[in-house]
């Protein structure tokens, strides 16, 4: 028998399953498309109107990130549904520390072999959280190598732009000592910390996802738990009262390392432990982990996915504000005169 002539798909990568999958998902990408938009679905790029009424000195504001080995938790779940929400969102966020809105979002979806479930729950979710925050889902890119990625796994990476009037660009160099530091909740790890909470867990602890964390709720499920959106509180509440100096995204790095990267050189943030509780996820780790109490505060956002730093005097009235808005928000510190680093007493 002749051998067969040799073909992509015979190699690996299946280029008509790919383009099959993306005509499935044209209608929900759509869905995120409004008049600025000027391209459509499989261009060569995406086309985004270059007006902005309203903004005095339009800035650009642009950011890149990963879910990273959250991937990992959604493979051993079978659950892929929250992971392009996961991507949108933290960037989305990432932007909201500059005080910008988004404007446009591309996806990047890797792959040794595309599977078509798993791509159409990916790129649904992440257009669905567009939707949600006025994105557009303009582009993405998916890659599918076999060699380079392992076998049923993937990788995700969103990147995505917005935009600032300079008038209102974060920070705004009017933080000073006295002023308040406001946590806003997270809803679980987000998307950073995976690599220590499965050696952790699953490695060192000898548990499964399916264990059960709390009444009703799964390990596998509190780590799969999206990385919540900040970005619509947070803006009413700036638009509506003002007094927000600077805004760090509680990812990598912890509160330990976000908080410094938006304050200048002269000015020290000190928490204070007694105002926050890390959740059952955070304590379960570290416990079975027998993580030391820097490695957690550094490596997780422990209950805090987002700071706002406030002055002093409409501190209470904000997070009053959030809390209609529908965040749970605390005063957790305040800043004082020193280095520029982070105490947690």
């Amino acid at each position: 028998m002749p051998d067969q002539p040799l073909t992509y798909a015979s190699s690996g990568v299946d280029i008509d399953s790919a383009q099959r999958s993306i005509r499935s998902l044209e209608s929900a990408i759509k869905a995120t498309y409004d008049d600025r938009v000027l391209s459509n679905v499989g261009g060569f790029g995406g086309l985004f109107s270059g007006t902005f009424e309203g903004l005095n000195r339009p800035i650009l504001v642009s950011s890149i990130d990963g879910v990273g080995t959250k991937t990992k938790v959604a493979a051993m779940m079978g659950d892929f549904r929250h992971l392009g929400a996961d991507i949108v969102n933290h960037c989305i966020n990432d932007i909201l520390c500059q005080g910008a809105k988004p404007l446009f979002f591309m996806d990047y979806f890797g792959c040794s072999q595309l599977s078509p479930t798993v791509f159409d729950q990916v790129v649904r979710g992440a257009a669905e959280a567009c939707e949600a925050q006025g994105c557009a889902l303009i582009g993405g890119e998916t890659a599918e190598m076999p060699g380079v990625y392992l076998d049923d796994e993937i990788d995700i990476v969103g990147a995505i732009v917005g935009v600032v009037d300079g008038d209102k660009k974060l920070p705004n160099g009017a933080s000073r000592a006295g002023d308040k530091v406001i946590g806003l909740a997270s809803d679980g790890l987000h998307t950073n910390g995976y690599s220590l909470a499965r050696k952790a867990l699953f490695e060192k602890g000898g548990l499964s996802v399916r264990d059960e964390l709390a009444e009703g709720v799964t390990i596998g499920e509190a780590l799969l738990k999206p990385h919540r959106c900040y970005a619509k509180a947070v803006h009413a509440v700036m638009e509506e009262m003002g007094g927000v100096h600077a805004i760090a995204h509680i990812t990598g790095g912890g509160l330990y390392d976000n908080i410094p990267r938006v304050l200048p050189s002269d000015l020290q943030v000190l928490l204070d432990r007694r105002t926050f509780t890390p959740p059952e996820l955070f304590q379960l780790i570290q416990r079975t982990g027998e993580v030391p109490d820097f490695e957690m505060y550094r490596s997780f956002n422990m209950g805090i996915g987002l700071v706002l730093i406030a002055d002093k005097d409409l501190a209470s009235a904000i997070v009053t504000r959030l809390g209609q808005l529908g965040e749970n928000a605390a005063i957790i510190g305040e800043l004082q005169d020193g280095p520029n680093d982070v105490q947690i007493v």
